[in-house]
Order: structure tokens, then C-alpha cells, then sequence
């Protein structure tokens, strides 16, 4: 597909989804034919799924997100997350299937990412967007364990893969952070959580906003804010980074230290992953920044 971001085509190729890559015209048309879509202009700027814009017979405005193919049943977990998140902080899903990895959901307005609001404002609302939605669920989805874990295999075999863009010093903060977290999973005390804040996850939605495009674990709340220390890493390291991590636990009430271990795992992985993705600068500004704060502790 021409109007595919090559961050995708990235992404697809690096999960071994060549045969989805081929497929996708048929599936896109499949969909819009089941659905009673009519297929506007795609998102330029999503990286893990194709995402259109799209029109419903009816007349309603949605957005339809195919998901690349890789294990672990990432559409099936996004799918019930955002049922159980029941489009309050969360947009609402309009039509699902699972086994062709497809949502249909409610079209928003633009990211705070293009709306140029200071970092204060931006870490006020989204921390109040992610503590609305952690409550206890008996929704089927990964634990904050299963996260950990994921974490350290990804860093294990990027960090070599991509021929070690970070120190190891770095690796080895994350690794030692990520396992620290998984010993501490406590199933009891474990919430719903998104697991991908960020400003170009959360869209304007009247005079607010809603989050988007969520991972969906059930973990503890800090493994929300760990995703909040990782981003904005240029600005993260213009000063002591721990005077995020302090505010983030003030203004939520979770353990500062929790959320700097799972910022220290998240800054690695993401910006290995981002590398995989060709988005730049901000993957090499993610590993500088891990980089800094290794030579720092």
C-alpha cells in the first residue's frame, strides 16, 4: 500500500509480517465493506498499526486501526481493554474483530502533541487521564510481570541486533529495573492500566481529552507513570530527573521508586524499539538520555 508510513512497513518487516504487509489492500477492503465504511486519509503518524480515517453509513465519524500481526495477542488485549475502560478516559470502540486484528473507534480530535502545550500541562492531564482509569479488573489481559518480562527479552536482543546504540551500562540499569519490577507484581494490588501514555496517545475530545492506542496490562499504577519518565528524554535530563519522577508521585500517590524503575526499563526498550522504527530523533534522545543517567547513578 502507497499511503502505508514506512514506520510501519518498518515495524511489519522486523515482526516477520511480510505475508500481512501483501494482504492488507483485501483486508482493508474486507473491513470497510463488513463495517459500511467509507475510507478517508490515512494517519501519517502511527507506527504499530495501519490506521485510517473513516465515515460510517450512518454518517458517523470513526477512525479504523488494523494492527500488525505479532505474538501476543495485542489486538485482543486492546480490544478488551478499551471495552473495560468503557470510553470514559478511553475513546470508544465501535465495531471489533479480533481475528483479523481490527478495531473501529469513535474519531477524535487532534494529539496534544499538536497543540504545543508546556510539559507542566501536558504531565497534569495525562496523569489525571491514567489515574482514571486504574481500578481493580477481571478483564484477560498481561500483568505488569508479563510487561517486565517482555521488556528484557526485547533489550536483550535489539540492543545486540541494532549493534549496541546505548552503553551497556545503560542495558544493564534497565535489565536490573525491569526484574526488579516483575518481583514486585502483586496480583492483589493490581490495576487497570494503559501502558502507553503519552501526548501522541491522547487526543482532544471536547474540552478535554481521551487516550488512544492503549498496550493494556494489569499492573501496578506505576508502571503508567514509568512511560511518562521515559518520554521527553532531552528535556528529562536538562535537569535532575528525578524531579519528575518526585512529582509524578506526589501528584498520584505511588512510589517514586517504582516509577523511576520502570522509566529506566521503558527509556531503554522504547528507544531500542523506536530505532527499529526509524523514528529519530527521539530514539537516539531516548538512549542518550539512559546513557546520562547511567554514568549519573
Amino acid at each position: 500500500m502507497r499511503d502505508l508510513p514506512a514506520t510501519v512497513r518498518a515495524r511489519a518487516r522486523d515482526a516477520g509480517a511480510s505475508a500481512w504487509l501483501e494482504n492488507l489492500p483485501r483486508l482493508v477492503a474486507s473491513l470497510a465493506a463488513a463495517w459500511g465504511l467509507r475510507l478517508g486519509v490515512p494517519f501519517r503518524d502511527s507506527t504499530e498499526a495501519y490506521v485510517v480515517e473513516a465515515r460510517r453509513d450512518d454518517g458517523a465519524e470513526a477512525v479504523l486501526k488494523i494492527l500488525i500481526p505479532r505474538p501476543g495477542d495485542a489486538a485482543a488485549h486492546e480490544i478488551a481493554f478499551l471495552r473495560e475502560a468503557g470510553g470514559g478516559a478511553c475513546c470508544r470502540v465501535l465495531e471489533h474483530d479480533e481475528s483479523r486484528g481490527a478495531l473501529l473507534v469513535e474519531r477524535l480530535g487532534p494529539a496534544m502533541s499538536d497543540l504545543d502545550l508546556p510539559l507542566p500541562d501536558r504531565l497534569e492531564i495525562l496523569t489525571g487521564l491514567a489515574a482514571a482509569l486504574w481500578r481493580p479488573t477481571a478483564a484477560t489481559l498481561p500483568t505488569g510481570a508479563d510487561r517486565a518480562e517482555r521488556m528484557s527479552r526485547l533489550i536483550r536482543i535489539k540492543w545486540t541486533k541494532l549493534g549496541e546504540p546505548c552503553t551497556r551500562a545503560a542495558v544493564d540499569q534497565a535489565l536490573a529495573a525491569a526484574e526488579s519490577r516483575r518481583r514486585a507484581h502483586n496480583p492483589h494490588g493490581a490495576v487497570l492500566v494503559h501502558g502507553d501514555i503519552h501526548q501522541w496517545n491522547a487526543l482532544r475530545a471536547g474540552d478535554g481529552f481521551k487516550l488512544v492506542d492503549p498496550d493494556g496490562y494489569v499492573a501496578e499504577p506505576e508502571c503508567d507513570l514509568g512511560v511518562l519518565m521515559r518520554e521527553d528524554p532531552a528535556e528529562l535530563i536538562e535537569g535532575d530527573p528525578w524531579d519528575r519522577c518526585r512529582w509524578l508521585s506526589d501528584r498520584t500517590g505511588t512510589d517514586p521508586r517504582a516509577i523511576w524503575e520502570w522509566g529506566l526499563a521503558d527509556r531503554v526498550a522504547t528507544g531500542l524499539t523506536l530505532t527499529v522504527a526509524g523514528l529519530q530523533p527521539v530514539a537516539s534522545q531516548m538512549l542518550a538520555a539512559a546513557d546520562a543517567i547511567a554514568r549519573s547513578s
